[in-house]
């Protein structure tokens, strides 16, 4: 059976947001909320800086409708460091933090390195068998955000498929496009909006990423974000993407809720 597509952005906190998003009016409390409304997931970056209280992440959960879901961005103290083998305090300190409290509305863990991070093999398979299959009783899937040209072999590839875990594939100017295996479930990072189209991408580039994802559905569940870029853009280019996939074949199942 053909998984299910969420789209949303990165955040729900920003400014400009409450100019061309958000209704007049819209207490910043009330903000996620309205995400959870109109779009059908977000990656929470706070994670990345410092952690969460375990109430934090109960709040968020009930903020939002069934069938969203939570990308959780990985602390930086797990990614940033020379020897990614040496991490596993930081990894558990991460997963430990309380983001089972988020539940069903958990989607996948986001690991980014920095592009300067290059492709070490002994290091990096250490890495990955550090990575828990579930927390508290919740199942945890793990998706790498490699930055480096390094990464784009076969042994990295068959490393990251062997661990089950997938490959963000990032539509950027400077950072390699790399396509993992199929591990149940794929990630898009796309962050390329332009602050003069006001869907953030034009209309056959939504096309071509809607149609990239209704691809990858056919191999398990799909998480399309839209971050960076012309930050203010990608609430609309979120937006855009769930109306094409509305109006695809099959799309009222790859945005339903």
């Amino acid at each position: 059976m053909a998984g299910r597509i969420r789209v949303g952005i990165g955040g729900w906190v920003y400014e400009p947001w409450r100019d061309n998003f958000y209704p007049a009016g819209l207490r910043q409390k009330d903000e996620l909320a309205y995400v959870g409304q109109h779009l059908t997931a977000t990656e929470i970056n706070a994670t990345y800086y410092s952690s969460q209280k375990p109430a934090t992440f109960a709040n968020w959960a009930r903020a939002v409708p069934d069938g969203f879901r939570f990308a959780v961005k990985a602390s930086r103290y797990c990614t940033n460091r020379k020897q990614l083998a040496q991490a596993a305090e930081s990894i558990a300190k991460f997963t430990g933090q309380g983001i089972a409290e988020l539940g069903d509305r958990l989607g996948p863990i986001l690991w980014q390195f920095m592009p300067t991070k290059r492709f070490d093999p002994d290091d990096f398979g250490a890495f990955l068998t550090l990575l828990p299959g579930s927390v508290d009783g919740v199942p945890l899937r793990h998706a790498l955000e490699v930055r480096h040209e390094s990464f784009d072999d076969p042994a990295f590839l068959d490393m990251a498929r062997e661990a089950g875990v997938a490959v963000v594939l990032a539509d950027h100017p400077d950072y390699p496009a790399i396509r993992g295996h199929d591990v149940g479930f794929s990630y898009m990072r796309l962050m390329q909006a332009q602050a003069d189209e006001p869907t953030g991408y034009a209309a056959d580039a939504i096309g071509r990423w809607t149609q990239q994802a209704r691809e990858q559905a056919e191999k398990g569940d799909v998480f399309a974000f839209f971050i960076s870029g012309a930050k203010e853009r990608n609430p609309a280019a979120a937006q855009a993407m769930i109306a094409a996939l509305a109006a695809s074949k099959g799309g009222g199942r790859a945005h339903e809720r």
